[in-house]
């Protein structure tokens, strides 16, 4: 029993510390790269082949995946009193991790060769992939943590999956014709949001693990 407690609170822990790492290495890295705009270019562009810090970004992420599917597996044990939902929750959670993580750290865009080079296609695959998968998740997490257990979670839940719509919705403008469009020359700021919208949700979600173990002590 200890040790299934130890391990949750560490994968709690460790999620806080990958969304709030996740924030500091975009903009450090971001920093390094002459001419990039943290409004105005996407995460893959610095993480792309041409990237003066694209090793260093991608082995950042695929970290973070590696992280975030442990935090999944101490997810799943934290709440295994909830069955199928947990079980889709940290599904969903792993799905993330390896398209978002894993995914982009392992195909990077190449933007001097076309669309379709395979590295390019993988990237936006299986980043779609995780992308899709957290987005749903606020909606199964209203299933794992009921109105009843955490009204004000139950309604955070619904805030954050509308929100996040929103935030990736902005985001797709950047497939305008029109490159200097108001709503896709700041693509980088509505892929910022859309990732505060996500971490800021799943730190909350490890808070609520961390207190969950203190009072079962």
């Amino acid at each position: 029993m200890k040790k299934q407690s130890a391990y949750i609170s560490i994968a709690a822990v460790m999620c806080i510390i990958v969304c709030i790492g996740e924030f500091v290495t975009i903009f450090a890295f971001g920093a390094l790269y002459p001419g990039y705009s943290q409004l105005k270019d996407t995460m893959s562009a610095l993480g792309s082949t041409a990237s003066p810090v694209s090793t260093e970004i991608s082995t950042w992420w695929l970290m973070m995946g590696i992280l975030l599917i442990f935090f999944a597996t101490g997810f799943k044990k934290a709440f295994k009193e909830k069955g199928v939902y947990t079980t889709i929750a940290s599904v969903l959670i792993m799905l993330y991790g390896f398209g978002e993580g894993i995914g982009s750290g392992a195909f990077k865009m190449d933007y001097s060769m076309q669309d379709t080079a395979t590295s390019n296609l993988l990237h936006d695959l299986l980043g779609g992939i995780g992308v899709t998968a957290i987005l749903a998740f606020p909606l199964i997490m209203r299933k794992v943590i009921t109105k009843d257990e955490n009204a004000w979670f139950h309604r955070f839940s619904l805030i954050m999956f509308f929100t996040g719509i929103a935030t990736i919705l902005l985001f797709l403008f950047r497939y305008s014709a029109d490159e200097n469009d108001l709503l896709s020359l700041y693509k980088g700021l509505w892929q910022r949001l859309f990732m505060l919208n996500t971490y800021v949700y799943m730190i909350v979600i490890a808070i609520i693990m961390l207190r969950q173990r203190k009072r079962a002590k």
